[in-house]
């Protein structure tokens, strides 16, 4: 997402204030890939989402199952 053509003293950081579904990986993914597009076409070199936004807040109990931690870690990756 890195712009080499411009200045390379200036970082620009984009912050994803979204709404992420608990549980909803593909569609939360879904929503940061849609994010990272815009962002970038704005310019920035960085962008940032809040903290578990693949698997939702607050996971509780789903972070217990495998299956669910394999996804968020597939989806991360992706």
């Amino acid at each position: 997402m890195f712009n080499m053509s411009k200045n390379p003293d200036i970082l620009r950081i984009a912050i994803a204030q979204l709404n992420p579904v608990l549980g909803d990986i593909k569609g939360n993914l879904a929503k940061a890939r849609e994010a990272r597009a815009d962002a970038a076409r704005q310019g920035a070199d960085l962008i940032l989402f809040t903290e578990l936004f693949i698997s939702g807040y607050p996971p509780e109990d789903l972070v217990l199952k495998t299956a669910f931690i394999e996804a968020c870690e597939k989806a991360a990756i992706e």
